[in-house]
């Protein structure tokens, strides 16, 4: 069997490594600007700024960046164990890449040391958006032993939260009859895929795959787009509900939710090249780019059938969360459709770059982004900055200069 699997892994990378290729051809006809590269560069100078002010209120409190609210005038932090910790470490990694400030490298090596204990935390599903978004960056810069062993730490606790008989891995914490397991779930399994190709265990692969296809199966509606919770029955493994926590209503597009799926499953087929999964991909960016409700800057509403729209808010997170899954998806796709996700990307970091969403330097606690929407029903983080807008945001700019690159 081991054998099996690392034949079948041989066969991926190869398959991989023919696939770079024919992208290096792919993307000839995908043209980034010039104009918007030389605003990239401005809006990455402007968050080396930003960050450093943020860090000067951290100021040695062990706390994380979670949101700014404007309308309070209040910046607002987390512990470790909050689902967002991670985001801040990821985010001062990427913008030392660009920049190459030393002040973010240490600021964010800093607040890494009070981030390693939660390697061990079997009682949250985030651990990729944690882990892999600070350590995972971390180490793709400086690969160190220590940060392999934390990583593959953090894949064993989230590991503990799979359940068979359901085919996926617990999402949040209930009464012992429910089974819980929300969209944004999708986001965590590449810190799976990353330690099976660390180790060459196949347990993580699968779990990654398993939860994957249970919820392309139970989340999505006929049109592609997504509930937000799936309770599952954890002896049977039979959807006892279905529902949409943070969206509008339960049959409601919650937009967040939306993307987290489209991001998730592009990350499913790069990682497993497995055409079912970028065929879904392809039909939630369909649901999504055609939505009649979708702005022609391309920001969503927070719910794309919030019926107060257009009078509502917008989610600046979830358009930087879709830009940069369509920069990636766009390599994978056909010509057509390839550049319609690149123009389509493109136009939303030309919008969040504008002073709409962009943060006036100095303001918004060093956010660099404005206008994001955490938990609309709750009534929490409604249009504030928030820390994997900013994260997101970044990564769609690394990936549009990226295009740029031979």
């Amino acid at each position: 069997m081991k054998f099996k699997f690392f034949l079948s892994l041989a066969i991926v990378a190869s398959v991989s490594g023919m696939n770079q290729r024919c992208f290096s051809q792919h993307l000839k006809y995908i043209k980034p600007q010039k104009e918007l590269l030389n605003t990239i560069d401005q809006n990455l100078k402007d968050a080396d700024n930003q960050y450093k002010l943020m860090a000067k209120q951290l100021a040695d409190t062990g706390l994380f960046p979670k949101n700014y609210d404007p309308a309070k005038e209040k910046f607002n932090t987390s512990k470790s164990d909050w689902w967002c910790s991670g985001f801040y470490e990821g985010t001062l990694f990427d913008l030392y890449e660009q920049t190459h400030d030393p002040q973010l490298l240490t600021e964010a090596n800093h607040m890494l040391t009070s981030m390693a204990k939660e390697q061990y935390n079997t009682h949250t599903h985030d651990l990729g958006f944690m882990m892999y978004t600070s350590f995972g960056n971390a180490n793709r810069l400086e690969p160190k032993a220590e940060y392999k062993q934390i990583l593959l730490n953090s894949a064993r606790s989230l590991s503990t939260r799979f359940n068979p008989k359901v085919g996926c891995i617990k999402s949040w914490e209930s009464k012992p009859s429910d089974f819980l397991v929300i969209i944004d779930n999708m986001m965590n399994l590449e810190l799976l895929f990353w330690a099976t190709h660390e180790t060459g265990d196949s347990s993580f692969y699968k779990i990654a795959v398993t939860h994957a296809n249970t919820t392309m199966k139970n989340h999505y509606r006929p049109d592609y787009s997504s509930y937000h919770v799936i309770n599952y029955n954890p002896e049977t493994g039979e959807v006892q509900q279905k529902k949409t926590a943070q969206g509008y209503a339960n049959e409601s597009a919650w937009a967040r939710g939306q993307v987290w799926g489209l991001y998730g499953f592009t990350v499913m087929y790069r990682e497993t090249h497995d055409k079912k999964y970028l065929e879904q991909a392809e039909h939630i960016a369909r649901f999504i780019l055609t939505n009649p409700n979708l702005p022609a800057d391309k920001i969503p509403y927070w719910d794309f059938n919030d019926p107060a729209i257009p009078n509502t808010y917008r989610d600046a997170s979830a358009g930087a969360i879709m830009a940069s899954a369509l920069l990636e998806l766009c390599r994978y796709t056909n010509k057509t459709d390839g550049i319609a996700y690149f123009n389509i990307a493109q136009s939303i970091i030309k919008t969040l770059s504008s002073p709409q969403y962009k943060s006036a330097a100095g303001t918004n606690g060093g956010f660099l982004l404005k206008h994001s929407v955490g938990h609309f029903p709750a009534k929490t983080e409604i249009d504030v900055s928030i820390s994997y807008a900013d994260y997101y945001f970044v990564e769609a700019m690394k990936r549009y200069k990226g295009l740029s690159e031979p």
